[in-house]
C-alpha cells in the first residue's frame, strides 16, 4: 500500500476578490439594467414588448408597470415609481438591501447566497403576488399601479 499524500485538513482560504466576484457581477448586472431603463424609456408603448398576460386577459399581471417603475426609480421619482407598480418598488428595495447585506456575508463565508428562500417564504411571496394582482385589477386597488 503506497502512502498517498493526505489531503490538507485546512480549507483553502479564498481571497476577498474571489468571494466578492458574485456580488460584484450581480451589482454590475443591476447597474446595466438600470442604465438601460434610464436611457430607453419604457413609457413608449411596445418599447420592451408586450405582456402576454395583459394581451390575453386585458388584466395587469404582477409585473405590469415594473419597467416604468424601475425607470422612475432611476430618476429618483419614488411617487411615479409607486404609481406604476408598488410591488416592483418594494421588491427593488428588498433586493437592494439583500445585495448590500450579502457583501459582508460573502466575506465571512464565500459560499453565502444573496437570498435563500424556504418553501414557506416562497408560498408567501406567491400569495402576495396573487393578492396584489387581484387587488390592482379592481377599482379600489387601482392605486397599486398600472
Amino acid at each position: 500500500m503506497s502512502a498517498a499524500a493526505a489531503p490538507d485538513a485546512t480549507p483553502r482560504s479564498v481571497s476577498s476578490w474571489r468571494a466578492l466576484r458574485a456580488p460584484l457581477a450581480v451589482g454590475a448586472g443591476g447597474l446595466a439594467a438600470a442604465a438601460l431603463l434610464h436611457f430607453r424609456d419604457p413609457h413608449v408603448s411596445g418599447s420592451y414588448g408586450y405582456c402576454p398576460f395583459a394581451l390575453l386577459t386585458g388584466l395587469d399581471c404582477p409585473g405590469c408597470g415594473g419597467l416604468r417603475a424601475a425607470h422612475a426609480l432611476t430618476d429618483l421619482d419614488l411617487p411615479a415609481a409607486a404609481s406604476s407598480n408598488l410591488l416592483a418598488v418594494v421588491l427593488a428595495g428588498v433586493l437592494l438591501v439583500a445585495w448590500v447585506a450579502w457583501i459582508p456575508r460573502r466575506l465571512r463565508n464565500p459560499e453565502a447566497r444573496m437570498i435563500v428562500l424556504t418553501s414557506r417564504v416562497g408560498v408567501v411571496v406567491l400569495g402576495v403576488a396573487l393578492v396584489f394582482t387581484v387587488a390592482r385589477n379592481t377599482p379600489w386597488g387601482a392605486w397599486f399601479g398600472s
